[in-house]
């Protein structure tokens, strides 16, 4: 991918928030030519380390674009980079290189001292360390110099790369993508892009680097000689510093992410105000911040882009919001297939015709579709149709014009009360100081709202009576702050989670021991 970027595009710009471990001299910014170099290298010293075409190598480490990097190092040697969150904790990490059957493990010092079980370095062929020094590792830094070896193209139906489902509901699954499924993720995204952008704009990712999504979004940028910010740290006010020098023109991130960067949109530095394009994947977005968000810009007619997929998928449907929207407007609209590249159908789960009161199973068809669930052929054999519809796990209807409405996860479904997304859609539109709602069955199955605040402020009760009025019946508010929340790797919230700490009495900590907010405290 920089190969085929640098050949066009050389002396187009990569800019950074970090450092990376790999290469610190790189800098925080760098020519596409010279990441293309970086790449090259790295692969060079995985084949000198004994990675060989066909090898799975599984990198864990401290987070930073260098996870990226490595994954297309790894890939230019032939093997098949396997990507865990630095977010999974060790005892999650074991499980996952184990069914990846004594792979190559790229990792560091850090997570093997402090997180890794004592047992993992025995589940790999060779310990291979991004920084740091470890017992009977090889050091990455020991192999500069080494002699550049050439790449190793595969066939397109050969796997090329694993990734991690979300881990919403359990161990992540292992998610292979082979080089055709990839390409047919970048089809439709880039279909989208092109109508809507004309001229050379700056692009700022902050995306989770173990996410297949990163792939496709770097792609689009790189393949047009766009300038690349990526971004680790999604903490507004370090990206709110970033965007107002650099004045980015389109933004991709995930939906908590922006959520967060609401408040951006008052900095008088304008840091939003020359986004043309606003991308969000993963989750359908709250209508209040796609309002906000697109009135913090200057541009002419901007977009908010939202696709709606699954790491399994891709992208399956898509929807472009303007100004005219509204924070009323229905945020369980997720958009439409794209044409002749996805297609989307919703059946019944009781036999009924499904609608926005009995919502059905979504599945999708979608070239973009992963090959299998490593080491777990059975559970992927579960979830695909013999005609090849995927069953996303989320339930939702389509109207009569097409439009698909996603209401809930399957798991996530609390009888009789209706969709909990809508729900927490109309409290975040009329509670501004809301950080987060996550609306999940209590001890009793009654729908328990967590709610988070700006600054951990306080809530509002007769705010929150009067903004809770018109939904169903729900159990009193809970209120934590917003880093108590379990989160995945793309910041969604682990709501099973979430309701068996609740069910179990078990929470972190209290909002700065205040108690006198009307909002009843969880105590361990």
């Amino acid at each position: 991918m920089f190969e085929r970027a640098a050949a066009r595009h050389g002396a187009n710009v990569l800019v950074l928030d970090h450092d990376l471990d790999v290469a610190p001299e790189l800098g925080r910014r760098a020519t596409v030519a010279e990441v293309a170099d970086l790449v090259d290298d790295l692969a060079s010293r995985l084949w000198a380390a004994g990675v060989r075409p066909g090898r799975r190598v599984v990198v864990y480490k401290s987070d930073g674009f260098d996870i990226t990097l490595l994954a297309c190092a790894a890939a230019r040697a032939g093997a098949v980079p396997v990507l865990l969150s630095p977010k999974l904790d060790g005892a999650t990490v074991a499980e996952l290189v184990r069914r990846t059957d004594r792979p190559f493990l790229v990792t560091d010092q850090e997570k093997l001292a402090n997180e890794l079980p004592a047992t993992v370095p025995g589940l790999a062929e060779r310990v291979v360390l991004a920084s740091g020094s470890y017992p009977d590792a090889v050091e990455l830094r020991a192999l500069a110099g080494v002699e550049r070896v050439p790449a190793v193209v595969l066939p397109p139906d050969r796997p090329t790369l694993v990734t991690h489902t979300s881990g919403t509901t359990g161990t992540p699954k292992l998610a292979v993508h082979t080089g055709f499924s990839l390409q047919s993720r970048y089809r439709p995204q880039a279909s989208v892009v092109g109508p809507l952008i004309r001229g050379r704009e700056t692009v700022a990712i902050h995306v989770s680097f173990v996410h297949s999504r990163l792939i496709t979004a770097l792609a689009i940028a790189l393949y047009r000689g766009f300038p690349l910010v990526v971004l680790r740290d999604a903490d507004p006010k370090k990206a709110g510093d970033l965007f107002a020098r650099l004045k980015p023109g389109i933004l991709e991130a995930h939906p908590n992410s922006f959520l967060e960067w609401e408040e951006l949109a008052d900095d008088p530095r304008g840091p939003l105000s020359n986004v043309k394009l606003f991308s969000s994947t993963f989750d359908a977005i709250h209508p209040r911040t796609v309002h906000r968000l697109l009135r913090a810009t200057r541009r002419r007619s901007p977009v908010f882009g939202q696709l709606y997929g699954q790491s399994e998928v891709g992208p399956a449907v898509v929807r472009g919001f303007t100004r005219r929207r509204t924070p009323d407007d229905d945020g369980r609209c997720v958009g439409m297939p794209f044409p002749g590249m996805t297609d989307v159908r919703v059946v019944s789960r009781d036999g009924r015709p499904p609608s926005a009161l009995n919502p059905g199973h979504i599945e999708v068809r979608s070239d973009g579709r992963i090959v299998t669930y490593l080491g777990e052929q059975d559970r992927y054999d579960a979830q695909v149709s013999p005609d090849g519809w995927w069953r996303m796990g989320d339930v939702g209807y389509r109207t009569r014009w097409g439009c698909v409405h996603l209401l809930d996860r399957e798991v996530d479904v609390i009888e009789g009360f209706g969709s909990t997304l809508a729900a927490e859609d109309t409290l975040f539109g009329k509670l501004p100081g809301l950080a987060e709602v996550i609306i999940v069955p209590g001890p009793d199955g009654a729908a328990v709202p967590v709610v988070c605040t700006k600054d951990d402020l306080p809530l509002d009760p007769a705010a929150w009576r009067r903004a809770a009025a018109s939904l169903p019946p729900m159990a009193e508010p809970v209120q934590w702050r917003l880093g108590e929340l379990p989160q995945t790797a793309t910041t969604k919230i682990k709501r099973l989670e979430l309701a068996r700490l609740l069910l179990a009495g078990e929470r972190p900590g209290a909002v700065d021991g205040r108690q006198g907010s009307g909002v009843p405290e969880v105590t361990p």
